[in-house]
């Protein structure tokens, strides 16, 4: 975890700092799958923005699009899939954050009533409960986002600034730096079986467990999607983009720290009796009672990254509707709520479903984040390779934000990078692999790719065009497209203008 942050940080600052040019050329909130069909050659542009919608719908787990702030590996459960901490966070990260906090929630009980047992139809429900507060909240509490936006990059930064102080601050030893930086624990074998690292290599778990960094490092495009609504866009949007993981980067890294350096028992941490071994480090250092309380804040926090994890991911279902990549149902707009609610309760939907093998697979969730990780890599991916394969014509488009000569090498080791953690996050991470251990994503990721291809060469081609030419028009007149009603408003005036001025 503490080194392998470090490595992971390295490459995704460079896929940043490549992304970070592309969205100075094309500084619009139309997101990735609009960069592929702006960058790729007028005969392919539609199969590259249909193939990237499609990955960014899987996967899109980002921060809050609403938001531009450092994460840390609490703020959106994050995630992970590693034994001992959590990460931070279209319809998988949703899965991931919220199906997270609905982990946490029953580990918060066992606090205090060590006779509770959660069982994964306990969870589910409680999973049910929160994405329908999500659901309710992204239908009907529009007005008040903005709100709940403020009072969570407060939490998000203070509140999790506090509670790291507080953990080295209460923390009766620490550990050593050959603790942090050299320790290698292998605890991939189940049923008694010997690890990955003896069937095969610690390299083997190492890369596996890289997941943690990963999964903390994504959603970096947000600022892209706020890019229209930027000053001077074309340079703040990139540096947005890179500056995000710059902070995440080092902020995440002294959440990191502060946990290591803090564990008291490293055996009893990892086989806590609360079944949570981050709980277990605050019980060590805080007590019970002192502990409850930090649990209660990194629960809110995650409640509130799953909320605006919504609210993005149907925003981008609304623009991909609009544009004929999904069914245009739901391209709706509620005209007294002005939200696209049908597209919000698309995303809670497909969310919960997404999470059902988790009552039968204890590895369902970290299915979750790995496609999460995956689908949202790949759809900065291609618009990425585009670039490097069409570069005459990408470095006529240019933006203030120029690599000049370093622009394809760093994009060709962006683009290798996410090659590599598509394979890596692919494959077992226990042994023996039973269907209980299987790692899941390749199916999920393997069935969408074959869905997008395979509908796109059957019948999508006869009528997906991508972005059309009216919205592109539209975001050239400054028109947020992913704001739910701003396109068709803008459209109603333009031909509202010629009639009034025919009455007249």
């Amino acid at each position: 975890m503490s080194i392998g942050w470090i490595v992971v940080s390295f490459f995704t600052l460079l896929v940043a700092i490549a992304m970070a040019e592309v969205v100075s050329a094309i500084p619009t909130s139309g997101g990735p799958y609009f960069w592929s069909a702006m960058l790729a050659p007028p005969r392919w542009s539609p199969f590259a923005a249909w193939l990237t919608g499609w990955y960014n719908l899987l996967g899109q787990v980002q921060s809050p699009r609403t938001i531009s702030r450092p994460q840390t590996p609490f703020t959106t459960t994050t995630t992970t899939t590693n034994t001992l901490f959590l990460p931070t966070s279209q319809v998988a990260v949703t899965t991931g954050i919220t199906f997270g906090l609905a982990n946490l929630i029953p580990t918060a009980i066992t606090l205090k009533n060590p006779s509770f047992v959660p069982t994964p139809p306990i969870t589910i429900g409680i999973y049910a409960a929160l994405l329908l507060s999500h659901a309710v909240v992204n239908t009907f509490g529009v007005r008040i986002l903005r709100h709940l936006n403020n009072f969570s990059i407060a939490l998000h930064s203070a509140g999790i600034t506090a509670l790291c102080i507080a953990v080295l601050a209460k923390a009766p030893s620490h550990q050593p730096a050959s603790f942090v930086f050299g320790r290698f624990h292998d605890g991939t074998g189940t049923d008694g079986a010997e690890g990955w690292s003896g069937r095969a290599s610690a390299v083997y778990v190492a890369l596996c467990g890289g997941l943690l960094s990963q999964y903390t490092l994504t959603g970096f495009d947000a600022s892209a999607h706020l890019s229209e609504e930027t000053r001077k866009a074309s340079w703040s949007a990139p540096i947005g983009v890179v500056s995000s993981v710059g902070f995440s980067a080092l902020f995440g890294f002294f959440v990191l720290m502060a946990l290591l350096f803090s564990v008291q028992d490293f055996e009893r941490t990892l086989d806590s009796v609360y079944g949570q071994p981050v709980l277990q480090i605050l019980v060590d250092v805080a007590g019970e009672n002192g502990a409850l309380g930090l649990f209660v804040l990194i629960m809110v926090c995650v409640w509130h990254c799953g909320l605006f994890s919504m609210t993005s991911n149907s925003r981008m279902m609304f623009a991909f509707a609009r544009d004929g990549g999904i069914h245009p149902f739901f391209h709706k707009v509620d005209a007294r709520f002005r939200s696209p609610i049908r597209a919000v309760w698309l995303s809670a939907t497909l969310s919960f479903c997404l999470a059902l093998p988790s009552l039968g697979s204890s590895v369902a969730f970290a299915a979750a984040t790995s496609i999460a990780t995956i689908g949202l890599y790949l759809s900065y991916g291609i618009p990425l390779f585009i670039g490097l394969v069409c570069h005459r014509s990408f470095r006529a488009m240019k933006g203030p934000f120029n690599l000049h000569a370093l622009s394809r090498p760093i994009a060709a080791v962006a683009c290798l990078w996410i090659l590599f953690i598509t394979v890596v996050f692919c494959l077992p991470t226990a042994n023996p692999v039973t269907s209980q251990t299987l790692n899941y994503t390749v199916v999920a990721v393997g069935v969408l790719t074959i869905f997008a291809v395979g509908s796109w060469v059957l019948w999508a081609h006869r009528w997906f065009t991508g972005p059309s030419a009216e919205v592109a028009e539209a975001m050239r007149q400054g028109v947020d497209i992913t704001e739910p009603g701003a396109f068709e408003a803008r459209v109603k005036q333009e031909t509202d203008q010629p009639r009034k001025l025919s009455d007249s």
